[in-house]
Order: structure tokens, then C-alpha cells, then sequence
């Protein structure tokens, strides 16, 4: 509600000085200045979401992965902005999350302690067919959290705007 309310200030803001300006060059190009301020502003407020996908066993990936969400955290950090990371793992790339087998869960807990902008979920789907094949079960990092299809879990947040990155 908040949201819509701060939305509907701007445009409300923008429409004013639309209509109040004068024709004049000197005029439009302070009219065309302040709207852009106004939008700025507008748009400098909306949180930045992001999903990275890894779905293969393979460390190097993984620590790519690991640098693409600090990196943007950081980034919009550093610029006062909010940001959401999502690292979704499906596939061969639950090895990640997995307390047995993971080559970066010492890294992992590292960020999750000092970065929770950044989020760690593993794909359910593929933590019971490894327990299946492995005929036991399988431990996650406590940091991870399990979510019911990996691949689901990327679709619904594009859908909801988010921006997707494969490293």
C-alpha cells in the first residue's frame, strides 16, 4: 500500500511539473531536468532482485556464483540501494548445499553471516532423488534452505520480475 501510495506522489509530482512549466527552452530543459531527478528518485527506491542458477557440480561454478551475488550485493550496497539474491541449486549443483559433499559451504557460511540479501535455497525434487540413489539421507548446509522444485522456484520469480543469471 505504501509502495502505491509513494508511486502514485511521484507521478502526481511529475504531472505538476508537466502542467506548471513554462514553454520557454530555459524552462523545458529545467522542467526535463526535474522530471528525470523525480524519476531518479522513483526508481532509486525499488529493490533489485536476483536468481542465480546452479544446477552442475562443478566448484568453479559454484564460486562464480558465489562472486556474482557478493558482487551485486555489494554494488548496490555501495549505491544505498536494497537488493535480493536468490542462489537456486537443482541438479548435480545440490552438491553445493550439501553438508557432505560441498566445495564452498565454509564460503557459503561466510556470506550468509555478514550478507542476508543473499539466500541459498536447494531444490527438494533433487535432495529426494539423490537419497533415493544414495539410499540415505542427505544433509544440507544449515544455511540452505529447501524449496519443493528448483526449477519452479526460478519460474515463479522471473514471473515475478526478477532477473535470472546462469554463471
Amino acid at each position: 500500500m505504501i509502495k502505491i501510495e509513494n508511486s502514485i506522489r511521484v507521478m502526481a509530482g511529475v504531472v505538476a511539473l508537466l502542467i506548471m512549466a513554462p514553454p520557454s527552452a530555459v524552462a523545458q530543459e529545467k522542467k526535463h531536468a526535474a522530471v528525470a531527478e523525480v524519476l531518479k528518485r522513483a526508481v532509486a527506491g525499488k529493490p533489485h532482485h536476483l536468481i542465480l542458477q546452479v544446477n552442475v557440480n562443478d566448484p568453479a561454478m559454484m564460486n562464480l556464483a558465489l562472486n556474482n551475488a557478493t558482487n551485486v550485493a555489494q554494488y548496490y550496497e555501495d549505491r544505498g540501494e536494497k537488493a535480493t539474491i536468490e542462489v537456486v541449486t537443482f541438479g548435480p549443483g545440490l552438491h553445493m548445499l550439501r553438508d557432505d559433499t560441498s566445495p564452498v559451504k565454509a564460503r557459503i557460511r561466510t556470506i550468509a553471516e555478514g550478507n542476508p540479501a543473499i539466500s541459498f535455497k536447494a531444490c527438494g525434487n533433487s535432495q529426494e532423488n539423490v537419497e533415493k540413489a544414495e539410499n540415505k539421507d542427505i544433509a544440507l548446509i544449515p544455511e540452505a534452505t529447501v524449496v519443493r522444485s528448483g526449477v519452479v522456484r526460478v519460474m515463479e520469480l522471473q514471473e515475478q520480475g526478477w532477473t535470472y543469471v546462469r554463471p
